[in-house]
């Protein structure tokens, strides 16, 4: 991969994103410690990556992934750096645009490398 991170295409804060999956924003916050969801301060306000989010839920893949790289010794921030770096060689770009699709596995399998 390449070393040129883009923005998300959308952001969403902590209590839309409660109201949008119909629970407590300490359910939230729980998602974020638990690292099944992925949120960093953008302008002093803790912002998701609205493409992570899929319905009323996070994308399935997600949670795995951020395992994975926090596992690696990733921070919230590298962990989006590396979600949103380009990558040509996956679907939309980048390993966050190819988890909603049938490359889910091949970013996951990525991830699980960067540990060795």
């Amino acid at each position: 991969m390449t070393e040129e991170p883009v923005e998300p295409a959308g952001w969403i804060t902590v209590p839309d994103l409660a109201e949008r999956l119909e629970v407590p924003v300490t359910r939230v916050h729980q998602m974020l410690r638990d690292h099944h969801l992925l949120a960093v301060r953008r302008d002093g306000v803790l912002r998701i990556p609205a493409e992570l989010v899929a319905g009323k839920g996070v994308l399935k893949h997600l949670p795995g992934v951020l395992t994975v790289l926090f596992d690696a010794g990733y921070n919230d921030e590298e962990a989006m750096r590396w979600l949103y770096t380009k990558d040509d060689s996956l679907p939309g770009g980048t390993p966050a645009a190819a988890l909603d699709g049938a490359a889910a596995t091949e970013v996951k399998r990525r991830a699980q490398a960067l540990g060795f």
